[in-house]
């Protein structure tokens, strides 16, 4: 069993700045990638960015530019630094694990909300 605990989340005004940090504990083997997906009421839940285990990261065209993920291998954390937010960015924010084998891992999810 992985458990991932997320923080960061809350509200903030357009134009600001959130840093979300997800810390993974448990049954850890071998870890393809981690990262951030969001899902917006009403709407399926997407990728925003994830970080593979040799560094190469991929983002959401909506949010590159703005939005910067980390990762800290030894303490098995990732962190999205989120600048520049908009209200479109409102969400509930997971975090993820992949490994190379087995199944997906997800965190209960934080929320964000950006008021206009």
């Amino acid at each position: 069993q992985v458990q991932l605990v997320e923080s960061g989340g809350g509200l903030v005004q357009a134009g600001g700045s959130l840093r979300l940090s997800c810390t993974a504990s448990g049954s850890i083997f071998t870890i393809k990638d981690m990262g951030w997906y969001r899902q917006a009421p009403g709407k399926q839940r997407e990728l925003v960015a994830n970080i593979a285990s040799r560094g190469t990261t991929n983002y959401a065209d909506s949010v590159k530019g703005r939005f910067t993920i980390s990762r800290d291998s030894a303490k098995i954390t990732v962190s999205l630094q989120m600048n520049n937010l908009k209200p479109e960015d409102t969400a509930v924010y997971y975090c993820n694990l992949r490994p190379w084998i087995g199944q997906d891992s997800w965190g209960k999810g934080t929320l964000v909300t950006v008021s206009s």
